[in-house]
């Protein structure tokens, strides 16, 4: 290892006054890239034993560990998630204000409404990251160091800087390397930069004004995989230093939030004002009115509570983890509940090329002679020109050489003599050998461009055409040898073009339909990727997706950020881009208002993963992506990805069921109250009463998230629409208000009631109707004849309210202040109910005559196998046989 012998002469002063961990953390991967190998490793303090245990344990005290970060599932993260809701926060206060006046009861029933929502959130979340620990804990990485002068399996987390590491075919990279000895040293270096084709490595020194860290051909990077060769390096940087922990410590930064946290903030913001205004204005009046302060404020209180939809966390979360076990069951496991919503919604998927579009494997495409006629003479003369002997090339590593051998065999009876290895700067490789009648001969093969210019009679135009399919080409040449048994690079001159051999990542035979169905429910797809941009769109056309516009990472850098914004809706394909650049990308499709979806799953995806509404990894991806995903699928398909919008779009469509069911019924209720509180002398429901009244109604929603959900609701992206919120409570309140005038009209002029039995009338009517009014308000269509709720949503509903008739007869009425009910009562109020569900479906026809809501572009629908896939896929989840013309979803 000459590379490491001490030098005669006395180092600098500098570096001899420095200490080495100070050297070693000023030395940058550019600066270790430009200096000859003997200098970097006179830098790192470093020898050719590599370093000795005892100073390996100095530096360990000094740099750490080499990890990047320790993945865990903590309980106080998780519980902190659920706990910012701002529902809940509005739940809190009303507990401890009742409690502080010494209203038990009703800081008892709201605690256990805090209680069930925050701990269902809590079980399935903590549950979900347990199973991503399980599967980073099952990985364990070692490497062969060289430790006292002996070549060691060591724990990748003991390797310090100034570590010499030797590498071989198959090693996982275990820190940031300057290589020092490169013998066809091959990286696949995907898990960075997204590059199907792995990348040539050498010890020799590096030039330039462009040199970038991520991209240096001397440098071997942690993370990375070696394909093919070997190669001995010391090690630069270690954990969160080098350019894989970079990444990782982005992550660290705070998570930006989702369009359906977003919405939710909105619609909580939109609650808090409604209520202050009506809890605020029931206070005053009833103070005015003689009521004494302790009395008007409760009574304010539970007007506040009543507003509120209280079990809305509980039944968001009750519906992510019914969808967490559906997408469970179809090989996808959820770690942050919320993404599920999140899933179903979005506008426009981000995805990488290699492995989601493709195979991820290079294979061999054809073979042909120079004029660009099929020939498979071009194939074996490359399969001859090999590192070792050509029947060796299964154990070569090369990845374009075991794609050749997947083709076909070496022809028989050819010897190899001698070989030229691959190097960056001539692009080429050769090798001398010896046919089978026993004449020798040179092949050169390599890049098209290195061979054509040492080919003197190459017809003109030879590599036309080659490139515009979006193909790896290389280019194969000959000539007779004469000389001795050995070659040299002066003699790769006066070839003869033979022809040329192309490879490609095959696009996967289901990408297809994967992107038909996607496409069926309205999502973009837009590709990432570090590959060349002729490849991708070449990959996008053979798959049937348009790919529009392409834009390069160096392009990218030229635009300013309204440019790109400008360009975005036309852009397709985004090629050659760094994972800043990725980001950037992300948060420019998030300012036109989109919800945006990213799946990925290389270390050059995680910030970009943490930047999209949904991040989506797979399990084979890298751990750092793992970590910033919030999904991660057990096998990188798309159409597991369309399913899972399914699941999300369904669990929102019930999510906005009960929002608009609860906040109309709530408000129209409350409204009554506060007017009543005002006319009558007495309160038309006491405080308990009113959350009793919202506790059993919100236990029986609690089945819509196992809802059916209509077709139509499922064929387009779905948003929060706090405007249409405001306009449905303002527009469906009233009509539940006019039926609690209509009791309270019944209950005094009819029944002569005051005090307890007009309270218990109120109570059991205004449960039936804002219970049943869901069977109206869950779809857009006729009730049970053209839409049927589920078994548990039409059971639940219909216990709670015969639970609200019953109770006013049972022995525990009176702790609530019930009495019993004239039995001519219950005949008007089931009058009554009939006719307010009535008035629903004939309001509801009005008002979703007048909503305007955009279709999509007729080129947006997908053929028709797509849709009768999507019609399948959503089956389970509505009753109709075929798909209608969409309509505009409720929540839109």
């Amino acid at each position: 290892m000459s590379w490491l012998r001490p030098r005669r002469a006395s180092p600098s002063a500098d570096t001899a006054n420095a200490a080495p961990e100070a050297t070693a953390a000023g030395l940058s991967l550019v600066e270790a890239a430009r200096l000859p190998a003997s200098d970097v490793a006179t830098r790192l303090a470093s020898s050719a034993d590599g370093l000795s245990s005892a100073e390996q344990q100095r530096r360990l005290a000094v740099y750490g560990p080499n990890a990047i970060r320790s993945h865990g599932a903590t309980p106080l993260a998780i519980l902190w998630r659920q706990l910012r809701n701002p529902l809940l926060i509005l739940l809190g206060a009303a507990t401890v204000t009742s409690f502080l006046v010494g209203e038990h009861t009703d800081a008892l029933i709201i605690l256990a409404i805090v209680a069930l929502s925050v701990g269902l959130g809590f079980f399935n979340e903590y549950r979900s990251e347990r199973v991503v620990e399980a599967l980073h804990a099952s990985i364990h990485h070692r490497a062969l160091v060289l430790r006292d002068g002996k070549a060691l399996p060591t724990d990748v987390t003991d390797i310090v800087p100034g570590d010499v590491v030797v590498l071989r075919a198959g090693d996982l990279v275990a820190a940031d390397l300057r290589l020092l000895e490169a013998r066809e040293l091959e990286a696949d270096e995907a898990v960075l930069t997204g590059e199907a084709m792995p990348r040539t490595k050498d010890a020799e020194p590096e030039s330039g004004p462009d040199l970038v860290e991520l991209g240096l051909r001397s440098v071997a990077y942690m993370g990375t995989t070696v394909r093919g060769g070997s190669g001995v390096g010391v090690v630069v940087k270690t954990g969160p230093r080098t350019a894989f922990g970079k990444i990782a410590l982005r992550l660290g930064e705070r998570q930006p939030v989702t369009a359906f946290q977003r919405g939710l903030g909105r619609f909580s913001t939109l609650l808090v004002r409604v209520t202050a205004v009506l809890a605020g204005s029931i206070f005053v009046a009833n103070w005015l009115l003689g009521r004494s302060i302790l009395e008007s404020a409760l009574f304010a209180l539970a007007i506040a509570v009543g507003l509120t939809p209280q079990l809305l966390p509980a039944i968001v979360t009750v519906s992510l983890a019914s969808g967490a076990r559906n997408l469970a069951r179809n090989r996808v496991v959820v770690k942050r509940l919320i993404s599920i919503e999140d899933l179903g919604n979005i506008e426009v998927l981000f995805t990488d090329k290699t492995g989601t579009l493709t195979e991820g494997r290079i294979s061999f495409q054809s073979s042909i002679d120079a004029t660009g006629a099929p020939s498979q003479e071009a194939a074996d003369l490359a399969l001859l020109c090999a590192a070792g002997d050509s029947a060796d090339l299964a154990a070569s590593g090369n990845a374009l050489d075991a794609a050749l051998l997947e083709s076909g065999k070496p022809p028989a009876g050819w010897q190899q003599i001698d070989h030229l290895p691959f190097d960056h700067e001539r692009r080429l490789m050769s090798s001398l050998v010896r046919r089978p009648d026993g004449q020798a001969i040179l092949i050169t093969k390599g890049a098209p461009e290195s061979v054509l210019a040492r080919c003197p009679t190459a017809p003109a135009g030879a590599k036309a055409g080659l490139f515009g399919g979006g193909a790896r080409v290389i280019a194969v040449a000959t000539r007779p040898w004469s000389g001795g048994p050995q070659c040299a690079l002066d003699d790769e001159r006066d070839l003869q073009l033979d022809g040329f051999v192309t490879f490609v990542d095959a696009p996967k035979g289901d990408a297809a339909a994967a992107l038909d169905k996607l496409k069926a429910l309205g999502v973009q797809v837009k590709i990432v990727t570090g590959d060349n941009p002729l490849v991708a769109q070449t990959v996008c056309r053979s798959l049937g997706l348009d790919p529009g516009e392409t834009i390069t990472g160096p392009e990218l850098d030229r635009l300013s950020d309204e440019d790109l914004l400008a360009r975005m809706p036309a852009t397709g394909i985004f090629a050659r881009v760094s994972p800043e650049q990725k980001s950037r990308i992300i948060g420019a499709e998030r300012k036109l208002g989109k919800d945006v979806g990213y799946l990925g799953d290389g270390v050059n995806d995680a910030v970009a993963l943490r930047d999209a509404d949904v991040g989506i990894s797979v399990d084979t991806g890298s751990d750092v992506a793992k970590d910033a995903a919030d999904i991660v699928m057990l096998g990188k398909d798309l159409a597991i990805l369309a399913s899972g919008v399914l699941e999300g779009r369904r669990i929102f469509s019930n999510t906005m069921k009960y929002v608009l069911m609860g906040t109309s019924s709530n408000f129209g209720n409350m409204f009554s109250a506060a007017a009543g509180s005002v006319l009558l002398n007495f309160l038309p429901m006491t405080p308990t009463q009113i959350l009793l009244n919202n506790l059993l109604y919100d236990t029986g929603e609690m089945t819509i998230p196992t809802d059916k959900v209509d077709l139509e609701l499922l064929e387009r992206p779905a948003q929060w629409d706090i405007r249409l919120i405001r306009r449905f409570m303002m527009f469906f309140g009233p009509i539940s208000s006019l039926f609690d005038f209509m009791t309270f009209a019944v209950m005094l002029f009819v029944f002569k009631a005051h005090g307890s039995l007009f309270q218990t009338a109120w109570f059991t009517e205004s449960l039936a109707t804002q219970s049943l009014v869901i069977f109206a308000i869950r779809t857009r269509r006729v009730p049970f004849f053209r839409s049927r709720p589920g078994l548990l949503l039409s059971g639940g509903t219909i216990a709670v309210v015969g639970v609200g008739l019953l109770l006013p007869y049972s022995p525990i009425a009176s702790w609530f202040g019930f009495s019993p009910l004239p039995a001519a009562f219950l005949g008007i109020l089931a009058a009554m109910v009939v006719i307010y569900l009535f008035l629903v479906e004939v309001g509801k026809s009005l008002f979703f005559r007048q909503v305007k809501v955009p279709r999509r572009p007729v080129e947006l629908w997908a053929p028709a196998p797509a849709i009768r896939s999507l019609e399948r896929v959503a089956s389970r989840w509505t009753t109709r046989k075929r798909p209608r013309r969409p309509a505009s979803p409720i929540a839109r």
